[in-house]
């Protein structure tokens, strides 16, 4: 079941929980995800950065789309960070139901503008909008982008933005940052400022950043408010490791017998992250009459 952002998080706003946001730019990383949410029936979200869009083509999104729309679990295809109208507008022609503009490293005010102006195209074919005020913290190795120093989103700011811009959910910044952390570094998100926010937000809310954080307050960010979590860095490294594992200690080239373990590593790492945002068992509450639309 292939439906919209806006859909996906006013369920999960609903029944208080969260769903992950998984980046899969290639097939195996893609049915690590899906054969996971399948398994735990529980929602998902497949996204893909620009650059992660660019390198595994819109052909391979076509693959994912028809996928998607054949599973029985509800699932969303989201652009992640698209920093132009072009870039949104490229995965909306793929078949996106979901974009984010991310404005935020812009003046506020030219960032209300553009993220309103992605909103208005993308909401006359159907298609949810993401955007972000504050900014999110970034790590060497990601390919999501981010900045050095990070600026908290500001709660007086929220209703304002929402308001003038019309985003369908919201992305802030409490204290993540893309990547893996380095070892021996501890992040730790503001969850009093998320509660302030989550007071004032009048749509749901987004954590970006969600790899390597501790999990107990991850946990407490979606029983606060958060409604999306996105993971990229903990599940393709549990992959990645397990995949150069194999191949040092077999010497094996034959695909199902090197990807498998690697597929199932990240399906463990998947699990674990949604019984973290308590989405396993919650794909059924879409199939209520109320919930379908």
């Amino acid at each position: 079941m292939l439906i919209n952002m806006k859909n996906m998080l006013k369920v999960a706003d609903k029944y208080g929980f969260a769903v992950g946001a998984f980046n899969a730019t290639e097939s195996s990383l893609f049915r690590s995800v899906v054969e996971e949410a399948e398994k735990q029936d529980a929602p998902a979200i497949i996204e893909a950065a620009p650059g992660e869009f660019n390198f595994a083509t819109k052909e391979f999104y076509a693959y994912v789309r028809e996928r998607l729309s054949n599973s029985k679990v509800p699932f969303v295809l989201h652009l992640d960070h698209g920093k132009t109208l072009e870039e949104c507008m490229k995965a909306i022609q793929a078949g996106f139901t979901s974009v984010m503009f991310d404005g935020s490293a812009l003046p506020y005010e030219e960032n209300m503008a553009k993220t309103a102006e992605v909103v208005r195209l993308a909401h006359m074919v159907g298609v949810s909008v993401e955007g972000e005020i504050g900014t999110i913290g970034t790590m060497v190795n990601s390919d999501e982008g981010g900045v050095a120093n990070v600026t908290y989103t500001n709660p007086e700011d929220v209703v304002d933005f929402v308001t003038r811009t019309g985003v369908d959910c919201l992305a802030i910044a409490i204290g993540t940052a893309h990547g893996r952390y380095p070892e021996g570094f501890v992040p730790k998100l503001q969850l009093e400022l998320l509660q302030k926010i989550k007071e004032v937000a009048p749509v749901p809310l987004v954590l970006h950043g969600g790899s390597n954080n501790p999990d107990e307050e991850v946990r407490q960010a979606c029983r606060i408010g958060i409604r999306k979590v996105n993971i990229s860095s903990d599940f393709k490294y549990a992959y990645f490791r397990k995949l150069n594992e194999v191949l040092t200690e077999t010497g094996e080239f034959v695909p199902a017998k090197v990807l498998s373990p690697a597929i199932e590593e990240a399906r463990n790492v998947i699990a674990q992250k949604m019984e973290l945002f308590g989405s396993i068992g919650k794909a059924d509450v879409w199939g209520m009459p109320e919930n379908r639309n």
